[in-house]
């Protein structure tokens, strides 16, 4: 273990319990977070998830904007300054889930022939499909992002023990008991602005 996993696990673990806390804080240790993951995956040659950290940032900077300026119809009913959680339409969940099957397969071929130093060019390219969906929909504060966050955690774990990560698997583990937590959470958020 060196050192840059520990300070990506401490930010990473600070943000999302953060994020699911409802708190707009999160943004700002998720910019931390994003370069401590950048120079993690350079480290580790999985590639579709060091290139999903300049996409990451950019999502960040929306989720930032989005969370403290939202419309009118859009406020919270605890702080008309903060956005308020949504739910997706079925539509919206199916055209979600066929994105990230088409994106995920096409970046998982091309990284296949780009990259042939990645050990799991699919799965590496599934987690980052769904990491920038999950990320899209906490950014747009809509509650169905952390059954996404749910899915990302195990899948990460799976991944981190395939390419011998030794503290990751065990900070997803943390990650998926925030996201069980944080999902309650905003269930009850949404059903008090709903």
């Amino acid at each position: 273990m060196n050192p840059l996993d520990i300070i990506s696990a401490v930010l990473g673990l600070t943000c999302v319990v953060l994020a699911g806390r409802n708190s707009k804080y999160n943004f700002w240790v998720g910019y931390l977070y994003t370069a401590a993951l950048f120079l993690l995956f350079w480290n580790k040659n999985l590639y579709a998830s060091l290139l999903l950290q300049p996409v990451s940032l950019a999502i960040n900077v929306l989720g930032h904007w989005r969370w403290t300026h939202p419309k009118p119809q859009e406020q919270s009913a605890d702080d008309p300054k903060n956005l308020k959680v949504s739910m997706m339409g079925w539509t919206e969940r199916i055209l979600a889930i066929a994105l990230v099957l088409i994106v995920a397969g096409l970046w998982g071929w091309l990284l296949d022939r780009l990259f042939p130093l990645d050990p799991h060019p699919y799965l590496d390219s599934v987690v980052t499909a769904l990491i920038l969906l999950a990320q899209l929909l906490s950014s747009l504060k809509k509650w169905e992002c952390w059954i996404v966050w749910l899915v990302v955690n195990v899948t990460q774990i799976v991944l981190h023990v395939s390419v011998g990560n030794v503290f990751m698997p065990i900070v997803c583990s943390l990650y998926l008991i925030n996201g069980l937590w944080s999902l309650a959470t905003w269930i009850k958020l949404y059903r008090k602005n709903a």
